[in-house]
C-alpha cells in the first residue's frame, strides 16, 4: 500500500514524520521540472513546503532531494518554499491541498515521493494524466 489513509497521515505527522505528494510536471519543452508538496512537523506547528525542481532524473536516478531548483530565487530556501503553517495536522493537510491542488488519496510517507517520480519517468513523463490515471493537480502554487 503506497498511499496513506487519513489515520496513517495524521499518525505520521504526530510522530514527527513528514508526508509528501508528487504533483507532476511544470515548465515547457526545453525546460522541464517537477513539483511535490511536503507537510512537515515543526516545533509547535506543521509547515507546508512546495518543492519545484529541474526534471533531471532518469531510469536509475529518482532522488528528488538531489535535483537542482527549477527557478533560482534568492528568497527561496534550499529545501522548498513555505506556503502555509498550521497548528494541527488536519489543518496543515487542508492548507497543502488548497495551496497546491494536492488530493487526499495520494499522500505518501517521506521519500516515497521518489517512487511516484519513478512511475512518472517510466510512464514517459506524461503531461496528463498521471501514471495512475488521475489528472495532475491543477493549481501551481507560485509557478
Amino acid at each position: 500500500m503506497r498511499y496513506l489513509t487519513d489515520a496513517f497521515i495524521i499518525g505520521a505527522l504526530e510522530r514527527g514524520r513528514p508526508v509528501q505528494q508528487f504533483l507532476g510536471p511544470v515548465g515547457a519543452v526545453g525546460r522541464l521540472g517537477v513539483r511535490y508538496v511536503e507537510v512537515r512537523p515543526a516545533k509547535a506547528s506543521y509547515e507546508v513546503y512546495v518543492h519545484t525542481v529541474e526534471d533531471v532524473g532518469h531510469e536509475r536516478f529518482f532522488d528528488l532531494d538531489e535535483f537542482p531548483p527549477f527557478d533560482v530565487d534568492e528568497d527561496e530556501e534550499e529545501f522548498g518554499r513555505l506556503v502555509a503553517r498550521a497548528e494541527d495536522p488536519s489543518t496543515a493537510l487542508v492548507a497543502a491541498e488548497d495551496a497546491t491542488g494536492a488530493v487526499r488519496g495520494r499522500w505518501v510517507n517521506e521519500s516515497m515521493v521518489q517512487d511516484e517520480y519513478g512511475d512518472f519517468v517510466r510512464a514517459g513523463r506524461p503531461a496528463n494524466p498521471s501514471p495512475d490515471g488521475h489528472a495532475w493537480p491543477s493549481r501551481a502554487a507560485g509557478n
